[in-house]
């Protein structure tokens, strides 16, 4: 664009770039949506492994190799998770055992609601005789085999595994050649500046977002232990461990706690007011944690726009699933610090800034300049040699093409 452009050539440009920027966006979604298999769990590893990253950096300081602090780190999940796997697997075999009792009790509550559903059909006949139309409904039930299904799709997850846990083992154990790597094609100061500070903040927010999350889920699931304990539910331990679980992922684990117990109370209890009484704790729980505890831990740095985590984890889930939902608050953790220092929008001048937070500002600033003003007198140097060596006026010798010879004597 110039100076003389019209203003229909400036709203041409524009469009285009806007153009452009769509179109590069719907490829990389199409990108992320057709590389799942590969991506979702190499994106996962990368969360886990910033997550893990001070734990392997603490390794590193008492003098365990990078490739030894990675492969404690990945062991140490392993334990975790089969641990986590245990504690749900005796639960849940006791109650594979129950499923049909508690299917026939969810068919006795659904006879109680006949009358009311055909007085409903019944409304719904007179309105059609009324209207004069006729409209029928067909249901068509598919047949399918769990085990079947269980077995095309176990080496495919297995494979799934295999590419997280060897993603987090390199990533753990070649981060800071990374980091190095991505300041190295920095081609300024500000830029190799910028980046560090990205690479700084990221880490430093997931990984503190991550443990102070974990922390709480842990808290959450033991709460809800102890209310489903005193609330006479079956495998209090079972449903504190899945809170725990689904508690990684904002709002859709509260939809999906209170599906699953009020389900549950429905197959097991006998009254309404044992029905609703796990669900009524489970959300006096959920609402302390969510709008108390959550937000007094993590902190005005971590707390985000609650409408960015629901678009985040709504995007996520859409395109990867359930490992979505895990990545997408971290990955909004991401972005956030990216654009802050890309795009810094600068110092709120009525929020006090520490003192210790002020001394470093101003010493990184005066670094700044210092090394500005010394490329430029590097350059004015430069330039002055090189006028120098153009414009050396020709040095000549006395005397030098004049006529030297003497007049012969006679």
């Amino acid at each position: 664009m110039g100076p003389g452009d019209t203003q229909f050539e400036r709203v041409l440009w524009n469009t285009a770039a806007i153009g452009i920027v769509l179109i590069a966006c719907v490829v990389a979604f199409a990108a992320i949506d057709a590389g799942q298999v590969i991506l979702a769990p190499v994106f996962l590893a990368v969360t886990i492994g910033l997550m893990f990253g001070p734990l392997a950096d603490r390794l590193e300081k008492r003098g365990v190799p990078s490739s030894l602090s990675a492969g404690i780190v990945v062991i140490l999940l392993i334990v975790l998770l089969a641990l986590g796997i245990t504690l749900f697997a005796v639960p849940l075999s006791q109650w594979v055992e129950r499923i049909p009792v508690i299917w026939d009790r969810l068919r006795e509550q659904a006879m109680a609601l006949r009358e009311p559903l055909s007085a409903v059909a019944t409304l719904q006949d007179q309105i059609q005789e009324i209207i004069g139309g006729t409209a029928t409904m067909s249901v068509a039930v598919e047949s399918g085999n769990p085990v079947t299904d269980i077995a095309f799709q176990a080496p495919a997850l297995g494979a799934q595994v295999l590419v997280f846990l060897v993603s987090l083992y390199f990533f753990l154990a070649t981060r800071h050649q990374i980091r190095v790597g991505v300041l190295s094609m920095c081609f300024t100061r500000r830029m190799r500046w910028r980046t560090a500070h990205v690479f700084r903040d990221v880490e430093t927010k997931v990984s503190r977002f991550l443990f102070s999350v974990t922390i709480i889920n842990f808290c959450v699931g033991v709460a809800v232990t102890l209310a489903m304990w005193a609330a006479g539910m079956p495998s209090p331990v079972l449903w504190g461990a899945l809170a725990t679980m689904v508690n990684y992922i904002p709002y859709v684990a509260q939809a999906v706690m209170v599906t699953v117990l009020f389900v549950v109370a429905m197959g097991t209890q006998d009254d309404l007011v044992h029905v609703l009484l796990p669900v009524g704790l489970y959300l006096i729980i959920s609402f302390s944690e969510g709008q108390l505890i959550t937000p007094q831990v993590l902190g005005r740095t971590l707390t985000l726009n609650p409408f960015l985590v629901f678009l985040s984890i709504g995007f996520w889930i859409w395109v990867w699933g359930p490992v979505g939902g895990l990545v997408a608050v971290p990955s909004l953790l991401m972005l956030t610090s990216f654009l802050d220092h890309v795009l810094p929008r600068g110092v709120d001048r009525e929020a006090p800034i520490p003192a210790r937070v002020r001394a470093r500002v101003v010493r990184e600033a005066g670094e700044e300049i210092a090394a500005r003003r010394r490329e430029e007198e590097e350059e004015r140097q430069a330039e002055e040699a090189e006028e120098a060596v153009v414009e050396k006026p020709s040095r000549r010798r006395p005397g030098a093409g004049k006529g030297t010879s003497a007049p012969a004597a006679s």
